[in-house]
């Protein structure tokens, strides 16, 4: 029948044009593409948040350490209110952290990370074997670093560290990364001259 020929030609016509109907269909793209896009972005942004966190919390470590070796090296410092200070500072930035210090001493800026002075009789590199040297921080053995812990005295240079163990807050999924972070930053500052400054020891020890 002329009608039912007509309607199987429109229907064959219709099949044949829809992949071309359905390739210039463009409604449902955008959802689509932000299915696409969005975990991309998210990981970026959470990536930028991570970075942004460790960039401003070193910066504020950096100048917290400077403020706080500046007030110890005065006749009057307090060390402990120095270390406090330092953590008041960085705690809200860096939430749950954990901030460990330390001084030491030395005579001079050029005695930092110096060994004590030793005969290397078998030039080893390190005292042993009998080997003399000179106790020079008076703690009765022999010693890589010539310095010692704590403030020091008038005069004296004072390397202080401080490290900052804190876990990141804006975690990247996905993506392999260490739970715990460290930052750390140091100071060297010179005591101010209220007093004599001590020397070093003279007394002569052996190693072992």
């Amino acid at each position: 029948m002329p009608g039912r020929s007509l309607q199987r030609a429109g229907l064959d016509g219709s099949l044949r044009n829809l992949p071309g109907r359905i390739a210039a269909d463009r409604e449902g793209n955008a959802i689509i593409e932000f299915a696409i896009l969005a975990p991309v972005f998210l990981l970026l942004l959470l990536g930028t948040f991570d970075l942004g966190q460790m960039v401003y919390g070193r910066a504020v470590l950096h100048g917290a350490v400077q403020e706080a070796a500046r007030t110890s090296s005065l006749e009057t410092a307090n060390t402990d209110e120095a270390d406090q200070k330092v953590e008041d500072i960085i705690l809200p930035i860096l939430p749950n952290a954990t901030v460990t210090s330390s001084r030491v001493s030395y005579f001079d800026f050029a005695d930092i990370g110096r060994p004590e002075a030793w005969n290397d009789l078998d030039d080893s590199g390190t005292c042993n074997d009998g080997e003399t040297f000179t106790d020079e921080n008076r703690n009765g053995v022999w010693d890589a670093d010539v310095g010692k812990s704590g403030n020091g005295g008038a005069n004296d240079v004072v390397l202080y560290t401080v490290t900052v163990d804190y876990q990141p807050v804006f975690k990247v999924p996905f993506m392999e990364q260490e739970d715990q972070r460290t930052l750390s930053a140091t100071a060297v500052k010179k005591n101010q001259p209220f007093a004599d400054q001590n020397d070093y020891g003279s007394d002569a020890g052996a190693c072992d």
